[in-house]
């Protein structure tokens, strides 16, 4: 189970439900892969290898740790809705954990990977989350719908 499952993808009413978080998520990973394939071409046709080599390791990360916090929203989301099962964390240290192992990396290795761009990168899927919001805020604003 990547994050899909048929017993909680229906919408009840007005309210939210699983097939939001794993739409939201599947709009979010097209993002980053067209962000990471922009920073191989940058890395590949550019002298600012350094920069680019730290913007996709930070987003790199940052992917992974948005694709951990998806899976487990959804984990518990399912054992809320089925009363089945335990969720104890969100998966908070892992994520804490690949970021610091990101930023050990450029350290480690300052020649070949900017610090600096690294820590940006993993910020990527935050700015990305918000400038989706704003969009789609936008748009439901035009469109007349204003989430009532």
């Amino acid at each position: 189970m990547l994050l899909y499952n048929s017993t909680i993808t229906s919408k009840i009413g007005d309210k939210p439900t699983m097939l939001d978080v794993v739409n939201l998520f599947g709009r979010y990973r097209k993002y980053l892969y067209f962000l990471l394939a922009f920073f191989v071409l940058g890395w590949g046709f550019t002298t600012y290898q350094h920069i680019f080599a730290g913007l996709f390791i930070g987003t790199s990360i940052s992917f992974i740790n948005l694709w951990i916090l998806a899976r487990k929203t959804v984990k518990l989301s399912e054992s809320v809705t089925t009363g089945e099962g335990n969720v104890y964390t969100m998966g908070t240290f892992s994520r804490l954990a690949f970021a610091a192992l990101a930023v050990l990396v450029a350290i480690r290795y300052p020649q070949q990977i900017h610090l600096i761009a690294t820590i940006i990168g993993l910020m990527t899927s935050y700015i990305v989350i918000v400038i989706d919001s704003l969009i789609m805020f936008l748009l439901k604003r035009q469109n007349g719908k204003r989430g009532e």
